[in-house]
């Protein structure tokens, strides 16, 4: 039982310069201060009244620039944006640079796996019956993620219609701040030679390009094994003119419908003790609110807002702002399978640092020994823990609170598990199955419904195969059971025991695992690079503004349709700096000094 939590947060891997000028505004922080930055604060602390009713006084009276969403493309978004204009940040979560599960390499699973209010990850299972997660802190993905670092490939950039120039300025800048060369692992090492074995070839060495062979990535963990994410490069922010409420849930946006277009005039949201806010935006032009809430929370946020299918928003009595029937349409995730890799020796506990690059649109990766001991972080699992006997036996619609908090409770502090081995997996790049996302209700803080249909279509069903047949040879190359000492195990034992793993809610066949395809259908699991749900030339145009209204952009992964490199997070959060680069230029040109 103890594998099956471990599995669950390895499966659910992810779903980064210093000017001398960002130097100079380090200065700025506060030596004590739990958020870091002086311009960071509690919700709360937007208005000086307690009471429910909107207020707006003072400091917060307008702003040039309202971000939904603090995430891997909010920061450097907001940093950026920054320099020139007021800018306020409202995130729904806490920071994390106290929380010791989002910090440290050797709680990667543990945070993953907590499903407490505080938790800097919310859990939510999709239709298709595979666990997931939602980034819910201030840095977003970035937070939560398993660090992998890689850029785009030059064919990903010329499809989004992007000035390749300021791609690459725009990458550096945010390496410089918070990307690292990992050291590699014995077990990451031998991976990296099992993947020459097989043919995946040529070896590309240390290089944050996404070019086809074996080759070592980026991570954002230092070699201290301490994470830095998206958070950080809000040190590049002018802090006269940049605020940041952690906390702050946006409830809707507002608009102006009485002219020809709607028009956003600002957002209501809530602070950590409930009491609602109107924050609103300047009159100046070129004034937005710009959405950067995810894949997820985007879409989402759009529909409650009014701007959605008009059948889904009336039965829900969402009044219409605009119609829009793509909202939250072309939902797509990068389906992953694993095998479980048995040792006879105990393993170093790694995260994604070795990727072999296909020709075939599959990359394969590692994970290593992940485990608990006594010492680790308390925390508490509800429905998402192996612990809790409800897990597997009945839907989560059927599991009563009170039973899963008793039995959660009686073991929260026996938690104990050893295990020695590696999870290799295969990323699905570029799935043609789409699924959609829809609202379940209007609570903001509630999960939205959200179907990806993995392997609806042949060809990814297909191509699945032929990369655990890939994965089957890796597995099984002299290089990796020299590592692992074990005798050589027939495919078809281990792919029974990733069958068993119990690692998500559909059906198994647990009989029929000398089928490829049956085993991809039943083993499948998410790499939390799911993307879609406001894309472009449906949502939004090129330059991301929304379709229809006036003021309003939507800058994060929703917009893409397909996932960047072999994990999206340098790509997005790259994004966050050229989009604000280019907003900038929009409005001041070369007085822009960007």
């Amino acid at each position: 039982m103890a594998l099956k939590l471990v599995l669950l947060a390895l499966f659910l891997c992810l779903p980064a310069s210093l000017s001398s000028t960002a130097s100079k505004d380090k200065e700025h922080k506060l030596k004590y201060n739990p958020y870091r930055y002086t311009f960071i604060d509690k919700a709360s602390t937007f208005s000086a009244s307690s009471s429910s009713s909107f207020s707006s006084t003072g400091q917060d009276s307008t702003y040039d620039y309202i971000v939904i969403g603090g995430g891997t493309a909010g920061c450097p978004l907001a940093a950026t944006l920054s320099r020139n204009f007021s800018v306020l940040v409202l995130e729904r979560g806490g920071v994390p640079f106290t929380n010791a599960n989002v910090s440290f390499l050797r709680n990667f699973h543990i945070g993953l796996a907590d499903t407490s209010a505080s938790s800097a990850s919310q859990a939510f299972v999709s239709t298709d019956g595979v666990y997931n997660a939602r980034a819910r802190v201030l840095g977003g993905g970035s937070c939560i993620n398993a660090g992998f670092y890689s850029r785009a490939d030059a064919a990903f950039v010329k499809r989004a219609g992007w000035d390749a120039k300021l791609v690459n300025e725009s990458y550096p800048w945010v390496e410089r701040e918070i990307v690292h060369q990992p050291k590699l692992t014995l077990w990451q090492k031998a991976l990296r030679d099992s993947l020459l074995e097989v043919g995946v070839r040529p070896f590309n060495g240390f290089t944050y390009d996404h070019v086809s062979g074996t080759k070592v990535g980026g991570t954002i963990f230092d070699r201290f094994g301490r994470r830095h994410t998206a958070a950080e490069l809000l040190a590049y922010a002018n802090p006269q003119k940049l605020r940041v409420l952690i906390y702050a849930t946006v409830q809707k946006i507002v608009f102006d419908t009485s002219g020809t277009r709607p028009r956003v005039t600002g957002v209501i949201f809530k602070d950590e003790k409930g009491n609602q806010h109107q924050a609103l935006l300047s009159n100046r032009k070129g004034s937005e609110v710009i959405l950067s809430s995810g894949a997820i929370g985007s879409p989402q946020m759009l529909m409650l807002s009014g701007i959605g299918p008009k059948r889904e928003l009336e039965r829900l009595k969402i009044p219409l702002v605009l119609e829009n029937e793509h909202v939250g349409k072309g939902m797509a995730d990068n389906p992953m399978n694993t095998i479980l890799v048995p040792s006879k020796q105990p393993i170093e506990q790694s995260l994604i640092q070795t990727v072999g690059i296909t020709k075939m649109g599959v990359y394969v990766e590692a994970s290593t020994g992940f485990g608990q001991s006594p010492e680790s972080i308390h925390t508490h699992y509800g429905v998402m823990s192996d612990k809790n006997e409800l897990f597997s036996t009945r839907p989560a619609k059927h599991r009563r609170p009170e039973a899963t908090q008793a039995y959660t409770t009686r073991n929260k502090y026996q938690l104990q598990e050893a295990f020695n081995g590696s999870f290799i997996l295969e990323k699905l790049a570029y799935p043609i199955s789409r699924g959609h996302l829809s609202l379940l209700n209007t609570n903001v803080d509630d999960n939205p419904s959200v179907t990806f249909n993995y392997f609806k279509h042949p060809v990814d069903l297909q191509r699945c195969v032929e990369a655990i047949r890939l994965v089957s040879k890796v597995v099984t190359s002299k290089r990796f059971l020299n590592y692992t000492q074990c005798d050589k195990q027939s495919v078809h034992k281990m792919l029974s025991l990733s069958v068993k793993a119990n690692i998500n809610l559909r059906p198994k066949q647990v009989n029929d695992t000398k089928s490829m395809a049956q085993f991809c259908k039943d083993t499948v699991v998410t790499i939390w690079h799911y993307h879609g749900g406001c894309l472009v030339g449906k949502v939004v145009n090129p330059n991301r503004k929304v379709l229809g209204v006036n003021r309003l952009r939507v800058i994060d992964g929703s917009t893409f349709d397909e996932s960047p490199g072999t994990n999206p997070q340098a790509t997005v959060m790259m994004m966050g700096r050229y989009m604000g680069v280019k907003i900038l230029w929009e409005r001041l040109g070369n007085k822009a000094g960007v």
